[in-house]
């Protein structure tokens, strides 16, 4: 890509990363397109769809997430690396309003562009978990999917204004849910 066309595609995302910030998942690509003083079909011409907006807007965040875990398995304990995990996940999907059902659908849907950037994130914390079972920590009825599932719900929690202020104590009783009683403590340390 050439160097202004890559400028333009880093200003349109910085702008449109700020409009779904403030107005949530269903922004109006229209309202982007103003916002970043360019025509529609400007926008469209750099990212065609809603999906390919978000896309590119989560794709870092969910391959960092990756990365995060991957960091988390050899320099912690295997219950704090899931809270962690946890923690990291939920402020990830917090940062767009909305984004956790994008992400809940992506994860089905293997034409989604977000496809393989939420199978890679659910991989990672299924290891975690896998991890954190074996060494005795956490339940053994629950898997990668059961985790997903949660850490989705912990970040739509936090999209909610009613419910924001009892996030983190939600937080916290779906972390002492997943550990067993040998981890609790170490989750109420790392969360």
């Amino acid at each position: 890509m050439r160097a202004d066309a890559r400028k333009n595609r880093d200003h349109l995302l910085a702008v449109a990363g700020a409009v779904i910030t403030e107005q949530g998942a269903d922004a109006s690509m229209r309202d982007i397109a103003r916002r970043a003083d360019v025509g529609l079909a400007t926008l469209l011409r750099h990212l065609p769809t809603r999906e390919a907006l978000f896309e590119a807007l989560l794709r870092t965040s969910f391959d960092e997430l990756t990365a995060t875990a991957g960091e988390l398995e050899t320099s912690s304990s295997p219950d704090d690396a899931l809270v962690s995990w946890l923690r990291a996940f939920v402020a990830c999907a917090h940062n767009y309003r909305g984004v956790v059902a994008l992400m809940m659908a992506a994860i089905e849907d293997t034409q989604s562009a977000l496809h393989s950037s939420c199978v890679a994130m659910r991989a990672a914390g299924t290891r975690l978990l896998v991890r954190a079972q074996a060494e005795g920590t956490a339940r053994t009825d629950i898997d990668g999917t059961d985790l997903y599932a949660l850490a989705g719900a912990l970040a739509w929690l936090n999209d909610q204004p009613a419910s924001a202020p009892r996030a983190d104590h939600v937080f916290h009783v779906v972390v002492s849910a997943i550990l067993t009683s040998a981890g609790n403590g170490d989750a109420e340390r790392a969360a």
